[in-house]
């Protein structure tokens, strides 16, 4: 009996230390999500992650981002982002259940993934702690530290973040540095043409980065023309 009472009592002191550092480093991200509330971050987990891809192939690569308040980034770009990567942005609390679920209806019926489902305040959890690895435990992560972000930010701190961090082609992340790489103009002086072929390179923006004029997203691109004025800004 000796030998099982002490088996347990270690299983629950190991639980419990076990709960205690995750809750820690729970910790840790919702202190940050607090800090860029109010501060803008210098670099995200996701550059850090291209910007080592780059280098593997030129030592000397940098990326290209320069941050840009809300105010300065065209509102047809704000309202292309929604129109192409969330339309239910400005009403749900971090996560779309329909789209969820149709994604996964999609993903089943092509029998591989397709479609993703996520949010742009999902997408900027991923993008500011998180890889681009698929994992269960990697799409937990996103989801509780989405929740933290909807909990502490308001939609417009949430989408200005997204605008300034998310990556828009090799080496090109956040709206400014996309309108100036794309049209050689700021992100303030965008149309609305300019935004919505900018807001479809989004889901695959390595790829379509380097195939902005293909048939297939200046198709795309009119789409989202004309779902902009439907979208509610923050």
């Amino acid at each position: 009996m000796k030998p099982l009472k002490s088996f347990w009592r270690w299983s629950r002191r190991g639980l419990a230390v076990f709960v205690l550092l995750l809750l820690a480093w729970q910790g840790w991200y919702f202190g940050w999500v607090v800090w860029w509330k109010y501060a803008n971050p210098s670099t995200t987990s996701f550059m850090s992650l291209r910007l080592g891809e780059l280098r593997e192939k030129d030592s000397r690569a940098e990326l290209k981002r320069q941050w840009v308040p809300y105010e300065r980034i065209s509102t047809h770009l704000k309202r292309a982002v929604i129109a192409a990567e969330d339309a239910k942005f400005s009403e749900h609390e971090g996560f779309d259940w329909e789209g969820i679920q149709k994604a996964l209806e999609k993903n089943q019926k092509k029998g591989r993934i397709v479609a993703g489902g996520s949010t742009i305040s999902q997408q900027l959890a991923k993008n500011l702690f998180l890889s681009g690895n698929k994992t269960p435990w990697r799409k937990a992560q996103e989801a509780v530290i989405t929740l933290m972000l909807e909990a502490v930010m308001d939609k417009r701190r949430i989408l200005e973040l997204y605008l300034n961090v998310v990556e828009w082609g090799p080496g090109v992340f956040g709206a400014e540095a996309a309108a100036r790489h794309y049209y050689g103009i700021s992100a303030a002086q965008l149309s609305a043409v300019q935004a919505a072929r900018l807001a479809v390179l989004l889901p695959n923006p390595r790829r379509f980065g380097r195939l902005p004029d293909s048939p297939y997203l200046a198709a795309r691109s009119q789409i989202i023309l004309g779902r902009m004025d439907a979208v509610d800004l923050p």
